[in-house]
């Protein structure tokens, strides 16, 4: 289930997290960044969008998030495809 636009990504995202399995939203060989020693957590995401830049098929996003009391911003690559835009690169802490 990709996005039809790089702006639906994080709401979409978030949704597919708190259901169990975001991996709809990932490119065929593309992994999901898990954060370390966080994988039990009891508690739902939120998503806020910083910034949203696009340039033809290529977006990068930036995103900041909670979920329960761990904060942090996602630095983030998606790609549109012929049926939708997925995550690239997934990168949970932003910078770092």
């Amino acid at each position: 289930m990709p996005a039809k636009t790089p702006h639906e990504l994080p709401a979409l995202f978030a949704q597919l997290f708190n259901e169990g399995d975001p991996s709809s939203l990932y490119e065929p060989g593309a992994e999901p960044e898990v954060l370390e020693g966080h994988l039990e957590i009891d508690a739902r995401m939120e998503v806020s969008p910083r910034k949203i830049l696009v340039n033809g098929d290529i977006a990068l996003l930036v995103v900041d998030w909670r979920l329960g009391e761990i904060t942090g911003t996602a630095t983030d690559v998606a790609r549109r495809g012929p049926d939708g835009w997925r995550y690239v690169i997934d990168n949970p802490s932003g910078v770092a």
